[in-house]
């Protein structure tokens, strides 16, 4: 238990300001995220449309638990985030 205990201690603050700016910047990187999955997409061709559309949902999913944890929004469940429209090229 010792390592362990010692590194959450350690990471505790770094997770409350990640969580803190993901409150505050959540439209931001929604749109970051989309942005980069649009030139991912145009780069390939097209060509992983369907696992660029999974990831960026994923990543959006948890954007969405880390900003949302404090106001008891948060399920805490394993269902998967909504599906969101494919990126457009």
């Amino acid at each position: 238990m010792g390592l362990m205990h010692n590194l959450k201690a350690k990471l505790a603050p770094a997770k409350d300001k990640v969580s803190d700016f993901a409150q505050r910047h959540e439209e931001q990187v929604h749109h970051g995220l989309d942005k980069a999955a649009r030139a991912v997409d145009h780069r390939t061709k097209g060509k992983y449309s369907d696992k660029i559309h999974t990831g960026t949902g994923k990543a959006k999913g948890a954007m969405g638990r880390l900003a949302h944890k404090d106001d008891g929004t948060a399920t805490g469940s394993s269902t998967p985030p909504p599906d969101a429209p494919p990126p457009t090229t």
